[in-house]
């Protein structure tokens, strides 16, 4: 049987009111199975992705007939032969490759794995040889590639699939079939974290007994709170409760919900953690500090080049002002002198 996953609530409705789990399947038990129908998106993707495997597998095939056809004799080969091998070809490439993939790999060709989609039944179970190739001869009929009207036949093809609740096309509704996702798409969400005001009375918790599978157990059931309803949401997590408050101590000072108290036991439960963690690493570096790589040595700041001063310009032009007598210099003769003196 064709085997999902089940939740115990499902998902608040979305746009338009639409659900998450929008097949419609329903287990022996009534409960409704969180199955995506799968759209014309998702379905184009697989087609175009087989259109190329199947492209790859025509030219093996055709390289293949071609060595036949060169290996018989002369007068057996004629036109009648190669048309007629090439019809087979062709139906082996249109036909057969989504009939035995389906048949062999679980409902699913190379595309549908590729994009995570599934072939069942319509009641959800797997789906059979027969229903295989009449979703195949259909398809190749008046869906794709449409030897029968081409155009009208692709476009009632959209619409049929636009149209219908779970997204079936000619071939599903005539072989009693429907393509659902395989893969999940839950939105994720962090466990709740601990209520402020228990988390004195946590730092005091004596943990030695609470074991890793409880604790998983607990950390589980707060990370998925949300997928559960009453009373069965409250039963759980007064059962994982009891099972910690018979292992841990003191008991919790006041009244609070199940949940608060779980999340509180948690984050004290990691923090301690945490904590050895870091001390154990530290013991390791002092003791082995080989073993501990050294942190990179902190980058030097860049250092911007040293500014070159301008040249000073002088307000005036220097003048040289001899300190001394310069003992080189020719002193004038007793005739100069004579000869400047006035005459009297």
């Amino acid at each position: 049987m064709f085997t999902v996953g089940v939740r115990a609530q499902p998902p608040a409705p979305a746009h338009g009111g639409d659900r998450w789990a929008d097949a419609g399947l329903v287990s022996g038990e009534a409960v409704e199975l969180d199955v995506r129908a799968a759209r014309l998106g998702s379905r184009v993707l697989a087609l175009l992705i087989d259109l190329l495997v199947q492209v790859g597998v025509a030219m093996l095939l055709s390289i293949g007939l071609s060595l036949l056809l060169l290996v018989l004799p002369a007068g057996v080969v004629d036109g009648a032969l190669e048309g007629a091998l090439q019809t087979v070809l062709l139906v082996l490439v249109l036909v057969g490759y989504p009939v035995l993939m389906e048949r062999f790999a679980g409902g699913r060709t190379v595309g549908k794995l590729v994009v995570g989609l599934r072939v069942v039944r319509a009641d959800g179970g797997p789906v059979g040889v027969g229903q295989s190739l009449t979703r195949a001869l259909v398809g190749v009929a008046v869906e794709w590639p449409g030897l029968v009207l081409p155009l009208l036949s692709w476009a009632a093809s959209v619409t049929v699939m636009l149209t219908d609740p779970r997204g079936r096309r000619l071939g599903d509704l005539v072989a009693g079939t429907m393509v659902v996702h395989t893969r999940g798409a839950g939105v994720w969400r962090p466990a709740p974290l601990a209520v402020p005001p228990l988390m004195g009375w946590a730092q005091t918790l004596d943990l030695t007994r609470l074991d890793d599978g409880l604790a998983l157990a607990a950390r589980q059931y707060l990370a998925r709170v949300h997928q559960f309803v009453e009373p069965e949401r409250g039963r759980l997590g007064r059962a994982l409760w009891a099972q910690m408050a018979a292992v841990i101590s003191p008991p919790p000072p006041w009244r609070a919900p199940e949940a608060a108290y779980l999340a509180a036991v948690l984050a004290e439960r990691h923090r301690r953690a945490v904590h050895r963690l870091g001390r154990t690493r530290g013991v390791t570096a002092t003791l082995w500090p080989e073993l501990t790589p050294a942190p990179p040595p902190p980058a030097a700041p860049p250092q911007a080049p040293p500014a070159t001063p301008a040249p000073l310009r002088p307000a005036a032009p220097a003048i040289a002002v001899p300190t001394q007598a310069d003992p080189t210099a020719v002193r004038p003769g007793p005739a100069a002198i004579s000869a400047e003196r006035p005459r009297g």
